[in-house]
């Protein structure tokens, strides 16, 4: 059993303990419900951003802790103080210690796109991220069905909000795509076992339809991989555990673009 078997198997559990303690009209009474989310697409292009979706994570499967020492609002103030696009903003608990009220957090702290990233698996957890402020959602196609995609994003379309499509291969690719997506990322990191290869952007970038914004995720550590990535044709780059694992991910972040602006 893979690491990601077992993160969806937990995940299942998880949803299905939620559904008895917050209900659906619970949610549709939340703080952030009704409010109009970002346009991602509107703060990935903008010229006086960057095009990096930052990213607050405490810890990992394959790394263990990376940084527990920081909160997520002086984290995710810093990234958007210092030109990030979007944060995101983990809130699978047992896995990569992260939390809904991390989201909340970040949120109340910050006006640009705010991203919940976790294994979204149900319909549920689409109205949930609603609730909790998220702008953007992610679907990973590794762990959802054509059908269930579909199905999932149209849904957070009619709530308004963004969808990231999260793919690993051309398989994935060509078998999830459908009309209610906003974006299409490039997972650089196997999540059968968490190895990494920023070639399969690369490999990938000409087989996504240009309608959708592309975005490489994981394996980004080096400005000069920005500049190729960009040249190869993506608008977004997801980068997390490089800033994160520095023991002021703000600074990184401000550090980093302030090169990227001189590539």
């Amino acid at each position: 059993m893979t690491i990601l078997d077992k993160i969806v198997i937990r995940k299942k559990e998880e949803v299905a303990q939620a559904k008895q303690v917050v209900s659906v009209k619970q949610l549709e009474s939340g703080l952030h419900f009704n409010r109009d989310p970002y346009v991602f697409k509107d703060f990935l292009l903008a010229p006086d951003r960057t095009g990096i979706v930052a990213e607050f994570k405490r810890r990992s499967p394959s790394k263990g802790i990376i940084n527990d020492r920081v909160t997520v609002e002086e984290v995710t103030q810093a990234y958007a103080a210092a030109g990030a696009s979007a944060l995101s903003v983990l809130t699978d608990v047992d896995f990569f210690g992260g939390h809904a009220d991390d989201l909340l957090a970040a949120r109340a702290a910050n006006r640009i796109p705010v991203l919940r990233k976790d294994f979204m698996i149900d319909e549920y957890q689409v109205l949930e991220a609603k609730a909790l402020g998220a702008d953007i959602i992610l679907l990973i196609a590794a762990i959802l069905t054509p059908a269930e995609i579909r199905n999932l994003s149209a849904l957070a379309k009619n709530l308004g909000l963004n969808v990231l499509l999260e793919v690993h291969n051309q398989e994935e690719l060509q078998r999830s795509i459908c009309k209610d997506l906003d974006a299409i990322g490039v997972n650089n990191r196997n999540l059968a076992d968490f190895t990494v290869n920023i070639q399969t952007s690369f490999e990938l970038v000409e087989q996504i339809p240009d309608e959708f914004m592309k975005i490489s995720e994981s394996a980004i550590s080096a400005v000069e991989t920005i500049k190729d990535l960009k040249n190869a044709g993506f608008n977004g780059f997801l980068i997390g555990e490089n800033f994160m694992k520095t023991t002021n991910p703000g600074q990184a972040m401000r550090d980093f673009a302030t090169q990227l602006i001189s590539v």
